[in-house]
């Protein structure tokens, strides 16, 4: 994996000539800067690449090839927050490093990468420095000469860069910001030095905000998109390992597969059965890791719990390597599903969908008239499950039915979150609520999932000869815990949407 270093910066233009000619004034004294030393200039020369229609440009992603300077090599930045990104690094080479090129993949896919724009930069470097002598942050001050590849426009500027230090809290970017709209400088209205050269050469026309929905079809296709391009987003951050990145994808493909059966009479499912079925492929594979590592956390977690003297023989051991077997080449697994012609096909597939809905007579009424009978179906058939499955004795079959109902609850979850950009507040109010019974209902089946994997380990042990005491008291604590749900259940039900919430949403 490539070197990432986070970058906390501010990019600032100067408001006139004058104020250029005066330069960036001493920092000395500002805040907690107690020197601003120069340090040189330097050199750059960086090329940018994109793809053809410039797909990681309008994503706000470079990705470059830079010499000079003591960062030379290969940087692909990905925006965190206004002012914030990660920066992964490669070595210095001819060619695109695989490594940043399986980063972009879920956008570059089979197009393509190439050289877009040039930039050559004259860096004026200052140090600014605490009492200590501590770097607290590099100001940078770039004549920039940018041109379009291969042999286009052209364009010069001047701007202004601070970025912090590690460690340095952000609101020294805005006490220095504030010296520096004294001294004639404001914020930059482009994001980095690509964007800003793609408008000047006039390759770019900055975006205009989409107008607002109106009717019911404009509002299901924004919601999918939302969710297609979160499953492209969360691509890198799976490769990247970053925290709870596998389980947001596996979520962008489940509001997906439920919009498509929730809002059936707005866009048909003959397209879109066939693109459910490639998302559940999807999200099946990917779930083959986290469900593990989220069982793992579970077991754990309960183990911890039990006193030191009722744990018998070697539980912690037996627990970490029947882990170790089970996530055996699982990110490999994952790694070779993102890089699969099946999902990139899958992501081309739904990039044709939205382009060209497939939209049916339902997708012209107003969203007041359609949302709320589609959310009200999915509550009902929610309703239904939560209602057969309390009819049930304790057992397996109660077990399966509370599982499908909890699969009912996030369809209806999800409708209900898709329906507040139409409906508001009442919507809104539904969804918190049918979390709530999402919520218990997965913690009833998370137990269900962790006694079967204890039967599992209580057989391992006593199969060489170990106490089996402490996994019977694991799968003890798991059962009382699933009874407990089960009790909690129809009051928790109840108040998932109460008449007067139902009559609001126009139930």
């Amino acid at each position: 994996m490539a070197d990432t270093k986070r970058e906390i910066e501010r990019k600032f233009e100067f408001t006139s000539v004058k104020a250029g000619r005066k330069g960036v004034p001493d920092l000395t004294g500002v805040g907690p800067i107690a020197a601003d030393q120069e340090t040189g200039t330097v050199h750059l020369d960086a090329v940018y690449y994109d793809t053809p229609d410039r797909r990681l440009a309008a994503a706000s992603l470079t990705l470059r090839r830079r010499t000079g300077g003591q960062d030379a090599g290969w940087h692909l930045k990905f925006p965190i927050a206004p002012g914030v990104r990660d920066e992964l690094r490669a070595p210095l080479s001819d060619t695109v490093p695989q490594t940043l090129a399986d980063l972009v993949r879920s956008r570059v896919r089979e197009g393509g990468l190439v050289p877009l724009v040039r930039l050559r930069s004259a860096r004026e470097v200052r140090h600014l420095l605490d009492r200590n002598g501590c770097l607290l942050a590099e100001l940078s001050t770039d004549t920039v000469h940018a041109e379009r590849l291969p042999g286009g426009e052209a364009a010069n500027w001047t701007e202004v860069e601070v970025e912090l230090a590690e460690e340095v809290p952000a609101r020294l970017l805005e006490t220095i910001g504030r010296t520096l709209s004294k001294a004639g400088l404001k914020h930059s209205d482009s994001p980095s030095k690509l964007a800003r050269a793609l408008v000047e050469t006039g390759d770019l026309v900055p975006a205009t905000p989409p107008a607002p929905p109106s009717d019911t079809g404009e509002y299901v296709l924004a919601y999918l998109r939302e969710q297609r391009d979160a499953l492209i987003d969360y691509d890198p951050a799976v490769r990247r390992e970053l925290a709870d990145s596998v389980h947001q994808m596996r979520v962008a493909t489940r509001r997906m597969r439920g919009a498509f059966k929730t809002y059936r009479k707005v866009i048909d499912r003959k397209v879109t059965d066939p693109i459910g079925e490639e998302l559940k492929w999807l999200a099946g594979e990917l779930g083959v890791d986290r469900d593990q590592e989220v069982l793992m956390e579970r077991l754990q977690g309960h183990l911890a719990e039990v006193p030191q003297g009722l744990v018998m023989g070697p539980v912690r051991a037996r627990l970490k390597s029947w882990n170790r077997a089970r996530r055996s080449g699982s990110r490999r697994r994952t790694l070779a599903v993102l890089d699969s012609p099946r999902y990139l096909v899958l992501l081309d597939t739904l990039d044709a969908l939205l382009a060209e809905p497939p939209l049916l007579s339902a997708a012209t009424r107003p969203p007041t008239k359609t949302f709320p009978r589609a959310v009200l179906r999915d509550y009902e058939r929610l309703s239904g499950r939560i209602d057969h499955a309390l009819t049930l004795a304790p057992g397996e079959e109660r077990d399966l039915a509370l599982h499908e109902a909890r699969k009912a609850a996030k369809r209806a979850r999800y409708a209900a979150e898709a329906a507040v950009p139409a409906l508001g507040r009442p919507s809104a109010r539904l969804a918190k609520r049918i979390k709530k019974v999402q919520t218990l209902l997965g913690d009833h089946q998370d137990s269900v999932v962790a006694r079967q994997a204890l039967r599992v380990l209580a057989a391992q042990a006593q199969g060489v000869g170990e106490s089996g005491f402490t996994w019977g008291l694991l799968y003890g604590r798991e059962e009382a815990l699933a009874q407990r749900r089960e009790r909690e259940l129809p009051e928790v039900w109840a108040n998932a949407a109460t008449p007067a919430l139902r009559a609001a949403l126009g139930g």
